[in-house]
């Protein structure tokens, strides 16, 4: 089984796990309001926001993280399956943090009503508040010193996949939105790879084939480490699973904090 066979599933997967006790179901968005008009039967909303990051927009901190996946009754042998806006962050969140057994459903929710399948308003009562233990993989998360670090190495590679406009500094917020934006650019030296490149047409990952020319002819390649940034993370997620789970890639990395750190910090360096 390829690593990108074992990492996803389809509705009729999901569907037949439904009962499971074994199988939890977490729809990642940025807000409750389509959760609420009706969610995959079972399933828990993270908001990755507010259940994933600080006023900040930096990741939590791990107690609160730990109570989180207590809550929403995630243990060792849980198989979590993540869906929605932000299925992909909740994915790479969930194997940085230890859990072992994560899946998802790759595309847009709306692929579940689709199918004929009937949405749910009832909402899963919470497990315990007492957070249990995990050891995070370190090895999936880069931090600002990671990155300064990177700059001008051969063996690693830095990746925006932000937009054009990010990218050249014409926008800080992918919306153009001014409010607590920080210095507009790019890490001196940074590939740009937007991800919109990265996705087809119906808002999945572009077939291996694709993904690999793409990536190759922009340098970023699997011999080097790949620390992968965009402007708070979500995008960066999304990127990380295409090169490690879809493409083989041995060592990516999400810069969590991403242009939202970098762009605020008083003393980076930035290119335009």
């Amino acid at each position: 089984m390829s690593t990108a066979s074992a990492a996803l599933v389809d509705v009729d997967w999901i569907a037949g796990h439904l009962d499971d006790p074994d199988v939890r179901l977490i729809e990642v968005d940025v807000s409750r309001a389509a959760y609420d008009e009706g969610h995959i039967p079972g399933a828990v909303l993270w908001n990755a926001y507010a259940d994933l990051r600080d006023r900040a927009y930096q990741l939590v901190a791990d107690e609160e993280l730990r109570r989180l996946l207590a809550r929403s009754r995630i243990g060792p042998l849980t198989t979590v399956v993540t869906y929605g806006y932000a299925a992909p962050l909740g994915f790479w969140l969930l194997k940085a943090t230890g859990v072992d057994r994560v899946r998802m459903l790759m595309g847009p929710r709306e692929q579940w009503a689709g199918a004929g399948r009937s949405w749910s308003t009832d909402q899963p009562a919470p497990g315990s508040d007492t957070a249990s233990a995990w050891t995070a993989n370190a090895q999936l998360l880069a931090s600002l010193p990671d990155v300064a670090a990177a700059i001008g190495r051969p063996d690693q590679v830095v990746l925006d996949v932000r937009s054009d406009l990010e990218y050249r500094g014409e926008r800080f917020w992918p919306s153009g939105a001014s409010a607590d934006a920080g210095r507009a650019g790019h890490v001196p030296g940074a590939v740009s790879v937007p991800i919109d490149l990265v996705r087809s047409e119906d808002q999945r990952m572009r077939e291996p084939d694709e993904l690999r020319g793409l990536f190759d002819g922009a340098g970023v390649t699997a011999d080097k480490r790949v620390i992968v940034y965009c402007t708070i993370g979500n995008r960066a997620a999304e990127t990380w699973f295409a090169l490690t789970h879809l493409l083989g890639y041995p060592d990516v990395r999400v810069y969590y904090g991403s242009w939202c750190e970098w762009g605020n910090a008083p003393d980076t360096p930035v290119e335009t």
